[in-house]
């Protein structure tokens, strides 16, 4: 499995950005597709996740601003980001979770200026 992330990009303070993963091969019928993201010195975090049958769940840092959606028939999955901040500056990492594998994509640069 591989996973291709897009949408990254430099964004004022406030403004919106759409992030999109999608996941080739075969995914099966239960997995966990999500978001991370790391910040320059920092350790990477969870940011959102969404189970197969839709329930999701976010970092605090991010609720009412972020939100994550998949669409199963195509393995994807995407990140709709709102009323950015500087602090969500970072790489941000699409996540597949599959029987206890993990799967991560490339990692695509989000810079939030003020």
């Amino acid at each position: 499995v591989q996973l291709q992330a897009s949408g990254g990009g430099l964004v004022q303070a406030g403004g919106s950005l759409r992030l999109s993963c999608a996941a080739s091969g075969s995914i099966g019928t239960d997995s966990i597709m999500g978001w991370y993201r790391q910040a320059t010195g920092k350790q990477r975090e969870l940011v959102a996740v969404i189970f197969t049958l839709g329930s999701r769940s976010y970092a605090d840092s991010v609720k009412g601003r972020f939100t994550i959606s998949r669409d199963n028939a195509k393995n994807a999955v995407t990140l709709q980001m709102s009323s950015l901040k500087p602090e969500d500056t970072a790489v941000y990492y699409c996540n597949l979770q599959i029987n206890s594998r993990t799967f991560w994509g490339q990692g695509t640069l989000v810079t939030v200026s003020s």
